[in-house]
Parts: structure tokens; sequence; C-alpha cells
């Protein structure tokens, strides 16, 4: 998947046509997990949006932060602090009150599912 125009006036949400996507490596391994693992726990502090994932050392937590705000931007996840994990234990997440759970979005299954059919280029 390859960069648009629009991409680099004001970093990639999407082409207009909807036909291309610039995705990283890095977004492409945690759309890969989260189509493991349908809903993962998230966090933040209050009043700061910069999203905080915890569960995996695969990224540091900055680089986690980067990676979820792209997806999300993107329109590929949602990230949901009005809908945190039943039964998932945030106690790691002790300096984040905000909780939360994020998801793939119908779009970022279309697309997990054409990186696992076509590969990622």
């Amino acid at each position: 998947m390859r960069s648009c125009e629009n991409c680099q006036k004001s970093g990639c949400g999407g082409c207009p046509a909807g036909r291309e996507l610039e995705l990283t490596p890095q977004e492409a391994a945690v759309l890969a997990r989260l189509g493991q693992i349908p809903f993962l726990p998230v966090a933040r502090k209050a009043g700061d949006e910069d999203p905080v994932y915890l569960e995996d050392d695969a990224f540091s937590p900055a680089e986690y932060s980067l990676i979820l705000r792209l997806l999300d931007r993107k329109g590929l996840i949602s990230l949901d602090y009005d809908r945190p994990l039943a039964r998932f234990d945030y106690a790691a997440y002790g300096d984040y009150p905000v909780h939360g759970s994020m998801a793939l979005t119908a779009r970022g299954q279309t697309v997990l599912s054409i990186l696992e059919t076509q590969g990622y280029h």
C-alpha cells in the first residue's frame, strides 16, 4: 500500500477513492494482533488524548501510542474509552485512570483481510 498526495499534505486519513492507504509494518503488526484478539485494553490520562497500551513489549509505550493514534486516524481501529473490557485487570494502568478498549473497525477488518491475502507492499 502506498502513499497518495493527500497523505503527504496532512497525514494519511485514507485516499479519497478509498483504494490506497499508507501503512507501516508496525501498524500492520498491530492490526494483525487485533485480528487474533478482537478487543484489547487501552487507557489514557484524564485530559490527554494519547492512548496507552501496555500488554505487549513489541514496541515501546510511546511507539504504541503513535501507532494507535495513526490507526485510529485512518479509521482502521476504534479507541473506545467509554467501553472498558469487562473482567480485565487494569492494575498495570494505575497511572492512567481512563480505561477503555480498542478493536478493528469494518475498514480495519477489510484492510487486514487484504494484507493476509495479498501481502504488504
